[in-house]
């Protein structure tokens, strides 16, 4: 049976909301702030823009008041409760500190996506070409320079068989991994300078590298190791 109070990750669910505080607190501004804006968001509110910056889906009023600040109250939960659910909670202790910044980090790109959009949708002009970029740059760069510090679990990292069969791969998989993604995500930076396609392309392409290398690494590290 669950103990939310108390468990062998060192990661109680109230010293988690406690140390989280920026986060709740975002979560929170961004549900009230919701309540206030929804009265004058139009009756279509832009959801997803193509790489020029120009808008070719739109969502409800609801959904452009709430969904963002919806989605980041659900992805905040998620990650409230994996420390207790994961069969290696116990590590979770080792990472305590790095853990919550990931999680201050989700929720404050969210929050600033939802900026940008209700900005948007209230006739400000907004160069979503670039700033979504920045901001998604700005996460890699952010989750690169924690990765190497993540220990080995079932939710949060590199999660391939040869890392999650071996903690010594894991170890070495993030580590090796963590320049990578600082680089990928410093490079979406760059891109993000100049929007449109250039901005796609710089971002994707790195990212793409970020993600296949360390996998690739993993595999050939389990088979040198663990043969």
């Amino acid at each position: 049976m669950l103990n939310y109070k108390n468990n062998s990750s060192g990661l109680s669910i109230k010293g988690q909301l406690r140390r989280d505080w920026p986060a709740v607190a975002l979560v929170v501004a961004a549900l009230v702030a919701g309540c206030f804006i929804y009265p004058y968001l139009p009756e279509q509110v832009p959801a997803h823009w193509n790489l020029q910056g120009q808008v070719d889906r739109y969502a409800s009023r609801f959904w452009g008041a709430f969904g963002i600040p919806l989605l980041s109250a659900g992805i905040y939960l998620m990650m409230l409760l994996l420390p207790v659910l994961d069969p290696r909670h116990g590590n979770y202790a080792k990472f305590a500190g790095t853990y919550q910044v990931l999680k201050v980090t989700i929720v404050c790109f969210l929050t600033g996506l939802y900026v940008i959009v209700v900005l948007s949708a209230l006739g400000y002009s907004v160069s979503v070409e670039r700033l979504v970029p920045l901001g998604v740059s700005l996460l890699i760069v952010i989750i690169g320079n924690i990765m190497g510090r993540i220990r080995h679990n079932y939710f949060v990292g590199i999660k391939v068989p040869w890392t999650l069969a071996s903690e010594q791969v894991w170890q070495k998989t993030h580590r090796m991994a963590a320049p990578i993604w600082v680089l990928a995500g410093l490079a979406g930076m760059v891109g993000a300078l100049f929007g449109g396609k250039t901005a796609a392309v710089f971002l994707f392409a790195p990212l793409s590298v970020a993600v296949v290398v360390p996998v690739l690494y993993s595999y050939l590290l389990y088979r040198r190791l663990h043969g």
